[in-house]
């Protein structure tokens, strides 16, 4: 078995892997989304703290696991570095006290096979990877061909729907706040501007979006934050829309997948099957529990790793900055 951390951002996670099987054997996730709330975003140090209470009280659960486990993984980038720094310690002390071998995780990666989890895989893939820190289309050949073809130049999908919450004051996280209030309004009532719309580049945007938004709700009364939500992510959804149907005119998709914590947007969810209909291409998708940051999806590229003996000594585990795969 394996044992993997996640603490890339504000969830506190441990899963158990069986390695032949591929079967989630424990998996236990600590949100902290009560108590960013109130600041309406992650604070970086206060999400390192809750990171030290709450992953050695899970790891508790673990124990009877100890004596079958094969190596243990963790996510060391993209991510948060307070944050990471405290999943990579106790990685470290692990693999210390129970003489286990380190495996090092992509974030990014651990997204990607969350798709996989309890499953085999299945590739060529397209994946549109939609979070709060990325917005991103990865071809995937395989687990060594991975290439990112587009990313955004600013702001991401999902760090676009916070802040619009965040302008509202509706709360944190903003991503289930706004798509549940555009439910009942009119997205059609705000012409916003479609992103890039214009340029031949295959990437996206969110910050002028953000800033139209903004400027509409300064004078909005709240009665009509309904109608401001519906409009937002209709134009949010429609750029990645946009974008992806002038990229399919080059390369036709396949198998296509949405992954990450904006994935478990149903809106979104609807726009994408609706452009893939032409091609008569399947869309893949996680279980929603796995959509957002979790250490199964960590497990799961760790197995992948763990049979081609992709192990990280001890001293070069560390942090990185990276922010691709």
């Amino acid at each position: 078995m394996i044992l993997s951390i996640e603490s890339s951002c504000d969830d506190s996670s441990i899963a158990i892997t069986e390695i032949e099987s591929k079967k989630l054997l424990y998996h236990k996730k600590i949100s902290q989304e009560l108590e960013h709330s109130v600041y309406g975003g992650v604070v970086p140090e206060l999400a390192s703290r809750l990171h030290a209470e709450a992953l050695p009280r899970i790891l508790e659960e673990c124990t009877p696991y100890f004596a079958d486990l094969k190596a243990i993984a963790v996510t060391t980038a993209p991510g948060l570095n307070v944050t990471l720094v405290e999943g990579v310690t106790m990685a470290k002390a692990l693999s210390i006290s129970l003489r286990l071998p380190l495996i090092a995780v992509n974030h990014l990666k651990g997204h990607i096979y969350s798709l996989f989890i309890e499953k085999q895989t299945r590739f060529p893939l397209t994946v549109l990877l939609v979070s709060g820190g990325h917005t991103q289309v990865i071809e995937v050949g395989s687990f060594e061909e991975m290439t990112m073809v587009a990313t955004t130049m600013d702001d991401s999908f999902g760090e676009s729907f916070d802040k619009v919450s965040k302008m509202m004051n509706l709360g944190y996280p903003g991503g289930p706040v706004i798509e549940k209030m555009a439910q009942s309004g009119d997205e059609n009532r705000y012409a916003m501007p479609l992103p890039l719309s214009q340029s031949p580049l295959f990437a996206f945007s969110y910050s002028g979006l953000k800033n139209a938004v903004r400027l509409v709700s300064l004078e909005a009364k709240e009665e009509e934050y309904p109608d401001i939500a519906a409009s937002f992510q209709k134009a949010a959804v429609a750029h990645l829309t946009h974008k992806l149907k002038k990229y399919f005119k080059s390369t036709p998709p396949k198998h296509f997948a949405i992954v990450g914590g904006a994935s478990a947007n149903l809106y979104l969810r609807q726009a994408i099957e609706l452009i893939l209909k032409p091609y008569d291409a399947t869309l893949c998708l996680a279980k929603m529990e796995y959509c957002s940051d979790n250490a199964a999806m960590i497990g799961r590229v760790a197995v992948e790793m763990y049979e081609r003996e992709l192990f990280t000594p001890l001293a070069e585990l560390v942090t990185e900055p990276r922010t691709s795969l």
